[in-house]
């Protein structure tokens, strides 16, 4: 087995200001290129897991999104053009550095969340967007059926958020936000409007008999620092992660009991999220993945002990779709050469 790094392929190809465009090498890290197109008023609206660590290459690998999905969409919206070494140390192209271009246009979305499997990215170009103005975050806590009409309230409202996310009751407690479950909403953009809607969404909660509070500057960032850094926080040998999706109007009851989980966050908007399990059983973890599967969802265990990994599926789907994602592998990668036995079904 041999292991390929794209740490020293980490280089800033092109930043066109004006086209909000922005192409680079895979390895370099987010951190890295939000620094630089933060000089330019702009940033990459993707949050993801370890935003420090990440790279591009590897963002896109996951697709790893993070909470700013809600406003942004997925990793695969965003990216434009992909260049990859394929199978046959051949390089080969897809999409472009404009926002409008069908060169290839759906191939690139394809390496999205595809763990390697297809090919080496090499370099990536984004659609980036202007730095908002102004941000700010209401937290919502209090009773699970007045989170979820919370909830289905301000999505189906005028309001904007940029981030919607709904809290297990340990993760807000771990972040000393009480012991109830709670919704997280940030706002972004002119000062006057996350005030304005800030102010909307607390009336609604006020009505609800929610608890309501503001956080901005700091405060904010901390929280949604702190936020990411418990939900992913693996380092314990015995900590498992998973990503999950479900029917978002499911979201509220699935993280306020019906899951057997200690710490849980799902992006109210999309219904996928993450789970925390400090330690936890092959058995807790299917119970877990047969309550997403009943509310139309997914369970993937991402990190965990390996003697646990080999007790399930750590994918756990068997749906029509197999035999499609099979031919696509056979197509990029026909002597299985690339991240082997790496994806789901074993692929």
């Amino acid at each position: 087995m041999l292991a390929v790094s794209t740490n020293c392929i980490n280089r800033l190809i092109e930043h066109a200001v004006g086209d909000l465009t922005v192409t680079a090498e895979a390895g370099m890290k987010l951190a890295d290129l939000q620094e630089i197109l933060a000089k330019a008023g702009q940033f990459l609206p993707i949050d993801p897991s370890h935003s420090q660590q990440a790279t591009l290459g590897g963002i896109i690998a996951n697709a790893d999104a993070g909470s700013l999905r809600h406003r942004y969409r997925g990793v695969r919206d965003l990216l434009l053009g992909i260049s990859f070494v394929r199978s046959d140390g051949k390089i080969a192209k897809a999409g472009g550095r404009v926002v409008k271009n069908v060169a290839g246009y759906d191939l690139m979305k394809l390496f999205s969340g595809s763990y390697g499997t297809l090919g080496i990215i090499s370099q990536v170009t984004f659609r980036v967007y202007p730095l908002p103005e102004s941000s700010g975050t209401v937290l919502l806590t209090g009773e699970t059926n007045a989170l979820s009409q919370a909830t289905q309230i301000l999505l189906s409202s005028a309001l904007t958020p940029t981030a919607v996310d709904l809290l297990s009751p340990k993760l807000a407690e771990k972040l000393d936000l009480g012991k109830q479950a709670g919704l997280a909403v940030r706002f972004q953009g002119i000062a006057e409007s996350v005030k304005q809607q800030s102010a909307r969404l607390l009336e609604v909660g006020e009505k609800l008999g929610l608890q309501g509070s503001n956080f901005s500057g700091s405060d904010e960032n901390l929280l949604w620092q702190r936020l990411s850094e418990i939900i992913n926080d693996s380092a314990n040998n015995s900590t498992i992660t998973c990503k999950i999706g479900l029917r978002p109007s499911a979201a509220a009851t699935a993280i306020s009991g019906e899951l057997p989980v200690q710490e849980a966050v799902i992006h109210a908007g999309s219904g996928l999220g993450m789970l925390r399990f400090e330690s936890a059983t092959a058995e807790m973890l299917l119970l877990s993945r047969r309550v997403c599967e009943a509310k139309g969802g997914f369970l993937t265990v991402l990190t965990g002990p390996i003697e646990l990994k080999q007790k399930l599926d750590v994918w756990g789907y068997n749906g029509s779709a197999i035999d499609l994602i099979r031919k696509i592998k056979h197509q990029f990668d026909p002597d299985n050469i690339l991240s082997p036995n790496r994806f789901v079904g074993g692929i």
